[in-house]
């Protein structure tokens, strides 16, 4: 029988040892060309800063009948209370440094105030900061009244300090539209040593935003992931009823009968059980392609889902806005030119038949005469 001849061991030479080596040199250099040219996802960023300035600026609003209840001096969880867990967890708050009423009225003003300045943005880069500090201030302050919306909310208002999330749909980028156009933007010669700083104050902004949208997509990522994993430990949402009996509980039905009317279709019930767990342990892997558009749009009807038929539209709300970070610019753009093209269109408002109508009916005028 004839025998097997060995083959000689594959030796890598010289040459290839040095192409794989400019390759991987190159791929750094354009990992760090793009961390560093110029910030990313800024329509997203914006989107996210009038997302998040709007949620809380409503949720405010809402719990201002009860906010002496909830954060004031009448709470049950009393300042003094509050600032002892202060000792032992390290929180701080500014709604703990004065047990007056005026002072905490005037808290909340400012709370309002710079929520709606945040979403508009009005000196975002200042007002960013505030706006992190208003949240977890809150936060802290009712540490024990919170939900998974209260502190997905926290984390992205830390994580948009570092971005420059006022460059688009803003009025810091009305104002620095409005200068360019008139010709302000024009500066005098700088010296060679003032021209490397505001290079250098450029490509720090870029790299802290850019390092702040990727921690944000990390966080939501993590955050699915993790929520999928820990529903497959569950013997509950392995047989398909795990949502059944989060519907019937008292505290998370906030219409009855609309749950109970869900509750009665146990096929769906058990398809949406098994769907919301492979949505959210397949996410993180679907975010490079085109399949995460149908799948951002299934999290958005499971999210809104939760919001009614369990009574978290602040949780709801967060995580709707939180996804819109997976969303390219040129999304955002085609929609902003599908806006334009719709209010362009003359019959787009039934506004354009009736204005064509009447000037049918108005006699033209005669030309002046030249006597």
């Amino acid at each position: 029988m004839e025998t097997e001849r060995s083959l000689p061991p594959c030796r890598r030479t010289p040459e290839a040892d040095a192409r794989a080596a400019r390759h991987v040199s190159e791929r750094i250099g354009e990992l760090l060309t793009v961390v560093t040219d110029r910030p990313v996802s800024l329509y997203a960023a914006a989107v996210l800063r009038i997302g998040y300035g709007l949620l809380y600026l409503v949720f405010l609003l809402r719990e201002f009948p009860h906010r002496d209840e909830i954060w004031g001096p009448g709470s049950p969880w009393t300042p003094e209370l509050a600032r002892q867990l202060f000792d032992q967890t390290g929180w701080v708050s500014i709604l703990t440094l004065s047990d007056s009423r005026a002072y905490f009225e005037s808290c909340y003003v400012l709370a309002l105030v710079t929520s709606a300045l945040f979403m508009v943005g009005w000196r975002t880069r200042a007002v960013s900061v505030l706006f992190a500090v208003v949240v977890a201030s809150f936060h802290s302050r009712a540490i024990f009244m919170t939900d998974g919306g209260d502190n997905l909310v926290l984390l992205m208002a830390v994580y948009l300090v570092f971005t420059a999330c006022g460059r688009r749909w803003s009025l810091d980028a009305r104002r620095t539209r409005l200068r360019a156009s008139a010709g302000k933007t024009t500066r005098p010669p700088v010296v060679r040593a003032a021209a490397g700083l505001r290079d250098s104050r450029r490509t720090l902004t870029s790299v802290l935003h850019n390092c702040g949208m990727f921690v944000i997509a990390a966080q939501v990522c993590f955050l699915y992931g993790s929520a999928g994993l820990y529903k497959v430990q569950g013997g509950t949402w392995g047989n398909g009823t795990a949502l059944h009996y989060v519907l019937n509980l008292d505290l998370f039905r906030p219409w009855p009968e609309l749950s109970l009317m869900a509750d009665e279709h146990d096929v769906l019930i058990a398809i949406a059980c098994y769907l919301t767990v492979l949505l959210q342990v397949a996410f993180p892997f679907v975010l490079f392609g085109r399949l995460k558009y149908p799948v951002l749009t299934m999290l958005l009807g499971m999210h809104l889902g939760i919001a009614v038929l369990m009574g978290l539209p602040l949780f709801s709300g967060a995580m709707i806005i939180a996804d819109a970070v997976f969303l390219p610019d040129r999304f955002y753009r085609s929609l902003g030119r599908l806006w334009r093209r719709m209010s362009r269109r003359p019959d787009a408002w039934g506004t354009g038949a009736t204005s064509r109508g009447e000037s049918a009916l108005v006699p033209s005028q005669p030309a002046p005469s030249s006597h």
